[in-house]
């Protein structure tokens, strides 16, 4: 395959799959929205997510400034710098516009998972009313538009870049050029993810504490003030904050392996390269065809027609994968290494088996058919204090197996590397940056099925509140606990998506250095202040869980008052004669989460540049600043994929036990016990415990792990 033609092709493929997102959209916002009340319903949704995502735009869009500002006075007077001289003249201006366009791809990918998932809510709940599979079907074509356009957003962005910054002349730089698209989207993801998750458990915690377990009502009850504020976090949180996620996820990734494919270029000329970018447009190729095949019967289990679109998209993604590899991973003309193509392939498969094995071993921690969830279940027959330490010693077991599948990886493809090109330096990385692209190629499939859960979740409250006939509310519900099981296997394909490209932006960064001083630094813990910074990078991860973990408890206490003052001065709300007022709870939210949101986004971008450019005037032997960045890296990146481990699949069981308690199936001495039982109020209290940990802290610290490796990498010369 002519090179020259791969990255219009990657654009081609992009520009087309934005058109069948556009064309979805479409379908979706042509469909019925059901009964004037259900639209009522929607309406107040849909304003208050749009205000909060308005006034937090504003917020990241100033702190964005103020960063692109910092970044281009940098580039510009550390211009003499090797590494930067070497890119020319302009490179600050640059790499300063990289990171802008980096920011404002991220915000216009939450955005438009969010601005679908709330029009699409209500017309999910009007399908469920005449049918299961339009209800399915519609829910997630509309998070197909969301997962579509943030992979196509990131293809064009990186793409783009590179194109237009000379990348087909200028090999060596333009890749270091762009990692400011990686950190720009990795930026703006952190806050809109800590904002969005903030926002969700704090209106969520306050609505399940006083409605469920004090008033006695059912969640999504309409005379539970704090509801709306609650529905509206689905979509700020789980829409607007995922695809932001996945996008950064996506970006650094790709650059991160082009960075990698520079030292190849001498075996794959630039094939090796723009593989990445094409291995990833066959993913979108992929998702499409995956999408459109998926339909279920009215008795059918939702959850399987969703595992089986995911299987038509994997094996796709699989053959566009082979065809990339063999396509552009070939010798150039001269080379006299001895290759075997069918390594890096394998490598491939392991990144794809390995994002299926995550999606599995999630689904066993987190589904209420195995053992932890069951066990936490019986251990609410005793109280809340015995279900917490249940569902915590499930949290720390859950680590394990993701550990040993991520090892196991890692390994795998860094050997398959080092068989497909034996004897050539930088093999087996390369052969990991296979295995991390494999692992990304059905992405926009697996953010489909993400933003399909806050769509179904919202389509249950407006049935709920709407007062529709039982029946519609047992269809909605089954979408939600579907729904519910998606959104906790995304984030374990997340974090262990996140755990392989930090690897990939770790070696970027000590290549990074090494061309900055000429001498190869590794990370010696017996230094002393290698070893601080070290312990900083574990202690950045447990600190920054602290203050976002606090942030939910503050801003729900305040919901939690709030609540509690309009059950008391006016009665009839509990009597059903007396209308809420909701938009008081959204803006206490609001403006809770906003004001929370920026003192751990800050500690993460302020830590490793404080520590790199602090500790480099503590010793004149080597880079002591330079490798105590590296030591900060290594150990918050190993740090950071444990708790948010621990989190997400912890707080998926706590949830999953009090659902499995709800759907009638859980009994207690032969007597089936449900909703507004002990047992049912005890996995209350712990599911608050555990929703901070899932929707606010662990899918933050996705985030945090990348977002430590680009700035790094961007402001590697202050580090010197």
């Amino acid at each position: 395959m002519d090179v020259g033609i791969v990255l219009p092709l990657v654009l081609v493929i992009s520009v087309i799959s934005l058109g069948v997102a556009f064309l979805l959209a479409r379908q979706v916002l042509a469909a019925d929205t059901g009964k004037p009340e259900m639209k009522k319903i929607s309406d107040a949704i849909r304003e208050g997510a749009e205000a909060f995502l308005k006034r937090q735009y504003r917020t990241i869009g100033a702190l964005s400034v103020v960063a692109a500002v910092i970044i281009f006075a940098f580039y510009y007077l550390k211009r003499e710098t090797p590494n930067i001289a070497e890119m020319g003249g302009g490179a600050a201006l640059r790499i300063t516009l990289s990171f802008i366009v980096g920011a404002l791809c991220s915000a216009i990918a939450g955005y438009i998972g969010m601005f679908v998932s709330i029009r699409a809510n209500i017309r999910t709940a009007a399908a469920a009313m005449t049918s299961l599979n339009r209800a399915l079907q519609t829910a997630l074509r509309a998070g197909a538009v969301s997962g579509l356009s943030v992979v196509s957003m990131s293809l064009l962005g990186v793409g783009g870049l590179f194109y237009l910054y000379g990348g087909m002349r200028d090999y060596a730089h333009v890749p270091l050029q762009i990692v400011g698209f990686g950190f720009g989207a990795s930026f703006v993801a952190l806050f809109a993810q800590l904002g969005g998750g903030i926002y969700t458990k704090a209106a969520d915690v306050g609505a399940d504490l006083v409605g469920k377990v004090e008033a006695g009502i059912p969640e999504d009850d309409p005379r539970n003030p704090a509801v709306i504020a609650d529905l509206v976090g689905d979509n700020v949180g789980d829409c607007a904050g995922r695809g932001a996620d996945l996008f950064e996820s996506t970006a650094a990734e790709n650059i991160g392996a082009m960075i990698l494919g520079i030292a190849l270029y001498p075996v794959f000329g630039l094939g090796g390269i723009l593989f990445p970018l094409l291995a990833r447009a066959f993913g979108l190729i992929a998702t499409i065809v995956g999408v459109y095949s998926v339909k279920c019967r009215e008795d059918e289990d939702p959850m399987n027609a969703l595992n089986r679109g995911y299987l038509v998209t994997t094996i796709l993604a699989m053959l566009g994968f082979a065809a990339a590899v063999f396509l552009l991973l070939k010798p150039v003309a001269g080379t006299t290494v001895g290759m075997h193509q069918g390594y890096l392939l394998g490598a491939g498969i392991i990144g794809i088996a390995t994002a299926y094995a995550f999606v599995w071993i999630t689904q066993y921690y987190t589904e209420y058919r195995y053992r932890p969830v069951r066990s936490i279940a019986e251990a609410s027959k005793t109280g809340p204090a015995t279900n917490i330490v249940s569902g915590l010693a499930v949290a720390f077991e859950c680590t394990g197996l993701p550990v040993v599948t991520i090892s196991i990886a890692l390994m795998a493809a860094y050997w398959c590397g080092k068989m497909a090109l034996p004897g050539v330096d930088g093999a087996g990385l390369y052969g990991t940056a296979i295995a991390t692209m494999g692992m990304l190629a059905p992405c926009a499939y697996i953010l489909a099925m993400d933003t399909f859960g806050p769509i179904t979740d919202n389509a249950g409250g407006i049935i709920e509140m709407s007062g529709q006939p039982e029946a519609i509310r047992q269809k909605t519900d089954r979408l939600d606990s579907v729904g519910n099981t998606t959104k906790a296997l995304t984030k374990g394909y997340a974090i262990g998506s996140a755990a392989l490209a930090a690897f990939l932006l770790f070696r970027a960064y000590l290549d990074e250095v090494q061309k900055i001083t000429g001498t190869a630094i590794g990370v010696d813990l017996t230094r002393v202040p290698v070893f601080v910074g070290s312990l900083i990078g574990a202690t950045l991860v447990f600190v920054f869980s602290a203050l976002a973990i606090r942030a939910v408890g503050q801003a729900a206490q305040v919901v939690i008052s709030e609540v509690r003052r309009q059950f008391k001065a006016d009665p009839g709300i509990m009597k059903g004669t007396s209308k809420p007022d909701y938009a008081r709870c959204v803006d206490i939210v609001t403006r809770g989460a906003l004001k929370q949101m920026v003192a751990p986004g800050l500690l993460a971008v302020l830590t490793p540049v404080a520590v790199g450019f602090s500790f480099k005037y503590l010793s004149t032997t080597g880079h002591i600043g330079a490798e105590s960045v590296a030591g900060l890296l290594m150990v918050g990146t190993i740090a950071g994929i444990l708790m948010a481990t621990m989190m997400n699949n912890g707080g998926g069981a706590w949830d999953n036990a009090k659902k499995y308690i709800e759907s009638g199936l859980f009994k207690v001495d032969g007597v089936v016990v449900g909703k507004k039982s002990d047992p049912h109020k005890a996995a209350v209290v712990g599911d608050t415990v555990g929703d901070p940990f899932k929707d606010t802290a662990g899918p933050s610290l996705h985030v945090l792990i990348k977002l430590l490796s680009t700035i790094t990498l961007v402001l590697a010369p202050l580090f010197i």
